[in-house]
């Protein structure tokens, strides 16, 4: 088994796709703006792990995603090769970061808000 698809709450679908594919370079897969749904892919695997927008009308699905974003974790973690040219490429996009990079033992992550209600992690291993 492999995962083919997940998602992520956020505030306005729209937006979020936007976001998603015009900052972060993913690719649409799919916008259905009747329904308020959207489908990204990276463009680094167009045939891996889909990531469904998808709208936080539930209040379930709000309180879950205001909680998360209240206690600073991210909602998504995104791999990239150098944390440190992703944070400053993505600094000059406008981007807010809440945590600039960071080195541990599992390697070197930043935390940015991703404009639609979530936080996320971007790490190099």
């Amino acid at each position: 088994m492999k995962i083919k698809l997940t998602g992520i709450f956020v505030n306005d679908p729209l937006n979020a796709h936007k976001f998603y594919t015009e900052v972060l370079e993913f690719q649409s897969l799919m916008l259905n703006e009747e329904y308020q749904l959207a489908i990204v892919v990276s463009p680094k695997d167009p045939n891996g792990t889909a990531l469904l927008l998808e709208p936080n009308s539930n209040p379930t699905a709000s309180n879950y995603q205001q909680e998360i974003y209240q206690q600073g974790l991210p909602a998504i973690v995104l791999g990239v090769e150098n944390v440190q040219s992703r944070f400053t490429e993505l600094t000059e996009k406008g981007i807010k970061f809440i945590q600039e990079p960071t080195t541990n033992d599992f390697g070197t992550q930043a935390i940015f808000d991703d404009t639609c209600g979530n936080l996320i992690q971007i790490h190099q291993d």
